[in-house]
């Protein structure tokens, strides 16, 4: 596989403060990473390096095996397409002036513009003023705008902001069609329920410093946090679930008809083995691994301790 982002060591300090410390990841062609991270955790900054906007402190950023901020910066930012979190554009031009305005400067035919004003849902509104759009609107006006020139790789900060469900769907549709087509694309957002399933890997960021990267299972087996078990019995028969599965699972709520169990993911057969074989009690039974938002909370507690 081809490696269209190579970050090595990356620090970045700006005077005193140290937004990025010793962050290092490879994007591969084709495949979608999800950056996590909370407010000022850094990855803002990590996409201005990806930019060429500014330059590591130390370490090194290549996008396309080149130095983004180097002599041949220019070239590689015009295979990089870029959304930002806040989009701007002036109101009082067309959706078509924008976009012809952004071919131009990729060196694109502005009809190119007007497919992925129709590509992004905004067909009807293309010679609408921008100030009448809504948030939404403008959002994927954004969008449109960062796919000029076939990029190679699309930088996405909170992309989904001011979408209704159904442009979500939409717009991660249109992601699958452009890693098809070996798109390396990298996205930053808050809403981790919504990523967990779209994204290939997840480098997660904390106080400027990646706490881990890698695919969602791994990350789940690596934090070994612990699994939660959903049990739904006839009612006043809880107690007998838990002299069943005594000294292996912690109960973390407990109602007449329902128990909620913590146990450790090897516990887990030996745990519900034992809870089938209560019979009709049982009416049903769920598990649910640690999700994205708990294993980077874990990740940030930890991160927290060995920093105290």
């Amino acid at each position: 596989m081809t490696a269209i982002v190579a970050i090595d060591a990356v620090a970045k300090r700006y005077g005193k403060v140290e937004a990025l410390r010793d962050v290092g990841f490879e994007l591969e062609a084709g495949k979608v990473m999800a950056l996590v991270g909370h407010n000022g955790a850094g990855k803002t900054t990590l996409m201005k390096l990806m930019l060429g906007l500014i330059v590591p402190s130390a370490g090194s950023v290549r996008i396309l095996g080149q130095d983004p901020a180097g002599r041949r910066g220019a070239a590689v930012r015009r295979a990089i397409g870029f959304l930002p979190e806040s989009v701007a554009f002036p109101g009082a031009m067309s959706g078509r002036e924008i976009m012809a305005f952004y071919c131009r400067l990729k060196g694109e035919a502005p009809a190119a513009g007007n497919a992925l004003l129709e590509r992004v849902g905004l067909g009807e509104a293309i010679d609408r003023r921008v100030s009448t759009y809504s948030k939404g609107m403008r959002q994927r006006l954004g969008l449109a705008q960062a796919m000029i020139g076939r990029p190679r790789l699309l930088l996405l900060d909170e992309p989904t902001t001011g979408l209704d469900p159904a442009l979500r769907q939409e717009f991660y549709a249109m992601l699958d069609t452009l890693r098809a087509d070996g798109v390396a694309i990298l996205l930053s957002s808050h809403a981790l329920a919504e990523i967990e399933t779209k994204a290939d890997a997840f480098a997660l960021i904390g106080r400027g410093r990646l706490l881990a990267c890698d695919d969602l299972p791994a990350l789940q087996h690596s934090v070994a946090l612990a699994l939660r078990i959903t049990v739904r019995v006839t009612p006043c028969t809880t107690g007998r679930v838990l002299e069943a599965v005594s000294g292996r699972a912690e109960i973390e709520a407990r109602a007449p008809d329902r128990l909620l169990l913590l146990c450790d993911a090897a516990a887990k057969v030996d745990l519900l083995g034992r809870i089938a074989q209560l019979g009709d009690i049982v009416r049903d039974i769920e598990t649910e691994r640690p999700n994205l938002d708990a294993i980077y909370r874990a990740l940030l507690a930890r991160q927290q301790e060995a920093l105290s």
